[in-house]
């Protein structure tokens, strides 16, 4: 397709006019890129312990992850704004760019810190790629016809978690962890090429003039400390300035950011989407359903490297059945929303079941058989599955057509932020329940003479490094006699099932919550055709608003 120039007047829910071909080819070509993104989390986590071992960081382990999420989460909303303003086409190709050269970077490291320093470059990109690729699908189909579509985003997500550990154990092993990172450099140069070919571009001819710097400063000068400050409640001290010092930094200067957004011509995220009642309600929604999900995807295989005694790359395939019933209901939900038009009660039933299987969790004990955690977790992952799709398709169909980038990266914003908010405290509880204490009461109750195990806690003990531990136990067992420790390890083992069981209800209670919050919901039609009058708060009369737009 050439490139094209003329003046245009759409209104606030025009399509980007292609042939059904290459929509579809564009669809492939997206769902490449957001692979990109997928794979890249699931085929460094596993191999991240051996490349910190070789580069002699781990002082800074978790510097290339925080690193990675700061820039990909800050990112995300402005690239979404500026996709609005300048086009999806460059916005994606910007990000797939930045990713690829990081990626290429990350490849080449040679010290820690510049491992840190290019996977940030990663995250610049990567902040693009899953809420603008979701903003394609908006431009290119009808809402009806969406759903179709965007349940393969939770199916590329769910390929990419079971690919992802065993690609990159296989690759570390034969080649070197280097070439983890080369494997993104192929498969994000064909997305860039059939995009740069075939997907036009809709920017308006005032853009660069709307460009919210002070929206985009203040959010920054916000997030950023709070998700330093919550990686920092990771190891379980609140009471650290490093933690609640910086959340009131961060929570201080998004008050800012809101005040600003407030006066902005065109604000980053616009503060009148949240009088949608659908918008509002996606975010709540979509927010609290990660504190279940990131529960899942990182207590369960945590669980299996220290009680059963599996590897990080096996542990990651135990998840198949969560992952399986999240694939398939992911997919399953997007034909059903696409062929019927109706979502809310799907989505509450799937929550409702979600907060079951989660409930089921709780039970988890060091005897808990694998049938039976098959069993949970494929529920689990059935109720969550529809999350990846359905809320997409409600903001999309629920805001004007010219907000769709900005609304559809709030709602992967809120996602990544309930994600990270629900892991810390999970992790927060599960460090509360497995105390000393809680280890000493399982220890004698596995038949550990009682004085042998000390009142106090051991010296050195740390129950943060008790997540680090494989199937012996941890390393305070070394200190008891030989023909004791099967029994401790015993003991430990029942303590940590029944802690993480515990800290699974933090999840069971937001998706509770996520469920009767999509109940208030007042379920709107999808629409079947471009063009169709969407409800804004301004403009209750329903007529579009027509903005002036370039087309390219």
């Amino acid at each position: 397709m050439t490139a094209r120039s003329a003046a245009a007047v759409l209104t606030d829910d025009a399509p980007v006019h292609v042939s059904n071909r290459a929509r579809i080819e564009i669809l492939g070509a997206v769902l490449l890129g957001l692979f990109l993104s997928a794979l890249d989390q699931t085929i460094v986590g596993p191999i991240l312990p051996r490349i910190v071992s070789e580069l002699h960081g781990s002082d800074y382990y978790t510097w290339v992850v925080t690193a990675y999420l700061l820039t990909s989460t800050v990112t995300v909303p402005i690239y979404g704004k500026l996709s609005d303003l300048f086009g999806r086409k460059p916005m994606l190709l910007v990000g797939i760019g930045l990713f690829l050269f990081g990626s290429a970077l990350s490849g080449l490291s040679q010290t820690m810190w510049q491992l840190i320093a290019f996977r940030a470059i990663q995250g610049l990109g990567a902040g693009a790629l899953f809420p603008i690729s979701l903003a394609v699908i908006g431009d290119l189909f009808t809402p009806r016809e969406r759903g179709k579509y965007q349940g393969l985003f939770g199916a590329v997500f769910g390929i990419a978690f079971l690919v992802g550990p065993g690609l990159g154990g296989t690759i570390t092993d034969n080649f070197s962890w280097h070439w983890v990172f080369y494997v993104n450099l192929p498969i994000g140069l064909i997305a860039m090429a059939v995009i740069a070919w075939l997907l036009p571009t809709v920017r308006r001819p005032d853009a660069a003039r709307n460009i919210d710097y002070a929206g985009v400063l203040t959010f920054a000068a916000g997030i950023v400390p709070i998700l330093i400050g919550l990686t920092n409640a990771e190891n379980g001290d609140w009471g650290a300035v490093g933690v609640w010092g910086l959340l009131l930094l961060g929570v201080a200067f998004l008050a800012l950011f809101v005040w600003v957004e407030s006066r902005a011509k065109e604000p980053m995220i616009p503060l009148h989407l949240f009088r949608i009642r659908s918008f509002a309600i996606s975010m709540i929604a979509v927010f609290t359903a990660m504190f279940g999900f990131f529960g899942a995807v990182v207590f369960l295989p945590l669980w299996y490297q220290v009680v059963d005694g599996a590897s990080a790359t096996a542990s990651g395939y135990k998840l198949l059945p969560f992952l399986g019933g999240l694939i398939l209901s992911s997919v399953i939900s997007g034909q059903v929303v696409s062929r019927t038009g109706r979502y809310k009660w799907l989505a509450v039933g799937a929550l409702a079941l979600a907060a079951v299987g989660v409930g089921l969790m709780t039970q988890l004990r060091a005897d808990t058989p694998d049938l039976t955690l098959w069993m949970w977790m494929f529920l689990a992952g059935v109720g969550i599955g529809p999350s990846m799709a359905v809320f997409t398709i409600i903001v999309q169909n629920a805001v004007p057509f010219s907000e769709l980038g900005a609304a559809t990266s709030d709602l992967t914003l809120f996602r990544q932020i309930g994600g990270t908010v629900g892991l810390t405290l999970a992790f927060t509880l599960f460090r509360n329940f497995l105390s000393w204490g809680a280890i000493r009461t399982q220890l004698i109750g596995a038949g550990a003479p009682a004085q042998l195990v000390p009142a106090q806690a051991p010296a050195g003990f740390d129950t943060g490094q008790l997540t680090n531990v494989g199937g012996s136990g941890p390393s305070f067992m070394g200190q008891i006699p030989a023909q004791f420790q099967a029994i401790f390890v015993e003991g430990f083992h029942r303590a940590f099932s029944i802690a993480l069981g515990n800290a699974m209800w933090l999840g069971v209670g937001a998706l509770a919550i996520a469920s009767l919050s999509v109940a208030l919901l007042h379920e709107q039609p999808l629409r079947q055709h471009f063009g169709e009058a969407v409800e804004r708060p301004e403009d209750r009369a329903g007529h579009p608003r027509e903005i002036a737009v370039s087309l390219d």
